[in-house]
């Protein structure tokens, strides 16, 4: 396929199933701009969701009419909090999931059959693919990993779950199309063309000192993010990050298990009201300087589209963060703090020299949402 799609055919109204793994916010929010760019684009087509992801997340965020329903799409990975992976308890949950692949697959090839859907677009459940084969229907797999390539990364514990990857790998066979993020890992067992496209990420147009002003940092200060997904951390000591020179840290009410009183100059917002105010997580993003986190796609995107440094941690084994450490020098200003500093809030001289860096080398793209838009769009008047 081209890396310029065709403008698609804005013939009769089409239906879209959209799957997304339940894994994190990342998938999530990507998709989310991926379907707000084809509602854009294609105004008259129906859009489903399928996904166990925050509900709020999507009220929040779509701009799109769409149905959102409520279905465990994969296992993921199961985790106590958003640093600290349970290994053996994921390969047992997923192996369990995708022995009933079969019924699962047959149950959703009813729905689709059901309700007429043209085109399934997975991030990156494999329960996907082998529905939409059984409804005769095309799909695509979006994302810039798989989940047989996550659980593969674990071979003491895969021993136990022979047929894991296998399954997931004769799914993967299944799709039509694979539109392919950037940082990516995996793919192997796909037989369908394969385009890649930028960086999907939500872009603020808000003014930094504007959104600075609202939440409460102070004028002078250097803000400073704390994101860790919707899983959060817990027993970080935050007294010392609150007498970092020059610096205010804000949060989200579930980044941080925040106890007791809220020391100064830590700012506590909480999800609903930011989004009750008119910001979106992107506005924060953007006015800080410097957002601390552990390395998922969509945080590290979305600081590529508004211009701040990150300051990351180790997640655990997991295979994709080797990928993203490795890709992150090369577009974003970047520094590893360990957890012993990240815990005992020994933020201070991390933060100072990660702004002191250069500003890094290149700055890629980041209009993939309308770039994924356009393939799928295409191949949907392609596949019907």
């Amino acid at each position: 396929m081209s890396e310029r799609p065709p403008d698609p055919v804005r013939g009769g109204a089409r239906v879209i199933a959209f799957y997304i793994s339940g894994h994190g916010f990342g998938h999530a929010s990507r998709v989310i701009e991926v379907v707000n760019a084809v509602a854009a684009l294609a105004p008259s087509t129906t859009i489903i969701i399928r996904t166990a992801a925050a509900r709020w997340l999507f009220d929040v965020t779509l701009c799109a009419a769409a149905e959102c329903h409520h279905v465990v799409c994969d296992v993921g990975v199961l985790q106590t909090d958003s640093l600290h992976i349970d290994i053996p308890g994921t390969i047992r949950e997923a192996s369990l999931f995708y022995a009933g692949l079969h019924d699962r697959a047959e149950d959703e090839a009813a729905f689709l059959r059901h309700r007429r859907v043209d085109l399934v677009v997975a991030d990156m459940p494999p329960l996907a693919f082998v529905a939409a084969d059984k409804a005769g229907i095309p799909s695509v797999a979006m994302g810039n990993f798989t989940w047989d390539w996550i659980y593969s990364g674990y071979p003491e514990v895969m021993a136990a779950a022979p047929g894991l990857v296998p399954t997931i790998r004769r799914s993967h066979g299944l799709a039509s199309l694979v539109v392919r993020l950037p940082m990516w890992g995996g793919f192997e067992g796909f037989g369908c063309p394969v385009v890649d496209v930028p960086f999907v990420a939500r872009r603020s147009s808000r003014d930094p000192s504007e959104v600075r002003a609202r939440i409460g940092v102070p004028d002078g200060d250097r803000m400073v993010l704390a994101s860790f997904g919707g899983l959060g951390i817990a027993g970080l000591s935050l007294e010392p990050v609150a007498h970092a020179d020059g610096y205010t840290v804000v949060t989200t009410g579930h980044a941080l298990g925040l106890t007791g009183a809220l020391p100064s100059r830590v700012v506590l917002l909480d999800d609903a009201e930011v989004y009750a105010a008119g910001l979106r997580y992107e506005d924060l993003v953007r006015a800080a300087d410097v957002v601390v986190t552990k390395p998922g796609y969509g945080i590290l995107a979305e600081c590529l589209a508004n211009g701040t440094a990150v300051l990351y941690t180790s997640r655990g084994h997991f295979v994709e963060y080797d990928v993203m450490v490795a890709a992150m020098p090369g577009f974003l200003r970047c520094r590893f703090i360990d957890h012993d500093d990240l815990y005992s809030g020994r933020w201070q001289q991390h933060l100072d020299r990660l702004l002191a860096q250069p500003a890094p080398p290149t700055r890629p793209a980041t209009n993939g949402a309308d770039v994924a838009a356009r393939h799928i769009l295409s191949l949907l008047e392609d596949g019907v």
